[in-house]
């Protein structure tokens, strides 16, 4: 039985009664925060994905890299729930079927992704921004009445201190610099506490400068929470992952250190341009 192989029926007798799980939470003591088994996808007879199996463990920053068309996105849309696959099992932790959940209850329960152009709101200060993406309760009632709690001031001021912003959060978003509002939305998704990360290429357009504070943002990031990176320029991967999971038609083509993954020859042929 290959190591990765779990019961995905969620009864295993150590989360029933006693246990110290709580109903909903993530479960990692057998396994991964989050995995996929033999997935597949087909978009009008092309397969995306191709009985692709993916493991990511709790605090884990992991980096994908694959030349385009090898399923990178496809792969995000699954995980959140925006595509639906034709075959194959995606928890996260032990119990949670991520194939029973819609794409609400999946961010809700802990997976948030960031896409490649950021989505801020302009017109709003940093500290807005920051507060908009208050994890609460969000009906209309709610959110007109709604009042912050110096906890929940203090919670925003650590965040803008995390991504960098402390000295711009009375600046509206739509005068910083791409950098900042790709930071700017990063700190927005940890308000929402996630447990899973899902980042599209985040330094793309950004300086040496933008691109330097955004590898040393990601690194202080992992451990507290698992971060998964699309990302195709090669200096900045090496300089966060520690593994390095590699795309190719849909299926993982290998995985390792990136000294591992660019001295493969098969990467060579099929994305380095050996």
């Amino acid at each position: 039985m290959n190591q990765h192989t779990f019961d995905l029926s969620g009864k295993d007798n150590k989360t029933g009664a006693g246990s110290l799980l709580v109903k909903g939470e993530v479960d990692t003591r057998h396994g991964p925060i989050l995995y996929l088994e033999d997935v597949s996808v087909s978009f009008d007879g092309f397969k995306a994905l191709n009985q692709l199996s993916l493991y990511i463990e709790a605090g884990e920053l992991r980096c994908l890299i694959g030349p385009n068309g090898a399923g990178k996105t496809t792969l995000m849309d699954v995980i959140t729930g925006k595509t639906r696959p034709d075959t194959g099992s995606v928890f996260f932790g032990q119990t949670i079927d991520l194939l029973q959940m819609d794409e609400p209850a999946i961010a809700q329960a802990g997976i948030c992704r960031k896409f490649q152009k950021p989505s801020v709101f302009d017109a709003l200060t940093v500290f807005e921004n920051m507060e908009l993406a208050l994890k609460a309760d969000k009906r209309t009632w709610p959110t007109l009445f709604h009042r912050l709690t110096g906890e929940q001031t203090d919670r925003i001021h650590e965040i803008t201190g995390t991504i960098g912003l402390s000295s711009s959060h009375q600046l509206r978003a739509g005068i910083l610099s791409h950098g900042q509002k790709q930071w700017l939305e990063i700190g927005m998704l940890l308000m929402q506490e996630p447990k899973v990360m899902l980042v599209d290429e985040p330094i793309a357009g950004m300086t040496h400068q933008e691109v330097e504070r955004t590898a040393e943002l990601l690194l202080s990031l992992q451990g507290q929470r698992s971060i998964v990176v699309v990302e195709h320029d090669m200096e900045f991967v090496r300089s966060i992952a520690r593994k390095v999971t590699v795309l190719h038609e849909g299926s993982v083509l290998t995985e390792g250190t990136m000294d591992e993954v660019q001295n493969d020859p098969r990467v060579i042929q099929v994305y380095l341009g050996g």
